[in-house]
């Protein structure tokens, strides 16, 4: 089952890029911020499909991330705090088309400057410039074991 913000989060996706909506003619006006976080596949991190939100990030999820970008899937930006900001665009690509941006930054920190856009509880940004890319979050067996212990199966007594 889908969770209530996940919810949210696609009809208002849905409905600002599918209407033509855009962030400057929505009923808030935007405001620049830059933040810092990490670039998330939103489906796997709402949905908990994949296991709880530490499953979804760095190398740990990080091929799924890329499939998920691939297929349509909008990216975020998930801050140190726990916040995420679903990104519209980046400067000078299409966001109706696969972006080459997001497929070379998927699961890498970043920090970027841009327009924020606050409706009905979702932030949403414009990334109007990547002012820095630490690199992705490397997640090795030393952190998670073979198997991370959320997905490990439960032995039987």
């Amino acid at each position: 089952m889908l969770t209530k913000l996940f919810q949210i989060t696609l009809l208002a996706t849905g409905t600002l890029i599918g209407s033509g909506l855009t962030p400057a003619s929505a009923s808030t006006a935007g405001k620049v911020v830059e933040i810092k976080g990490e670039i998330i596949d939103t489906w796997c991190y709402f949905s908990g499909v994949m296991g709880d939100s530490d499953a979804t990030r760095g190398t740990a999820h990080h091929t799924c991330a890329l499939w998920c970008a691939a297929g349509g899937i909008p990216v975020g930006v998930r801050t140190e705090e726990g916040e995420v900001y679903m990104v519209l665009k980046f400067k000078g690509e299409d966001p109706l088309e696969q972006s080459d941006t997001i497929m070379e930054i998927q699961s890498d920190i970043i920090t970027a400057r841009g327009m924020h856009y606050l409706r009905d509880g979702v932030n949403y940004i414009v990334v109007e410039d990547v002012v820095a890319n630490d690199g992705i979050t490397y997640l090795s067996h030393e952190d998670y074991d073979s198997v991370p212990p959320f997905s490990a199966p439960k032995k039987k007594k």
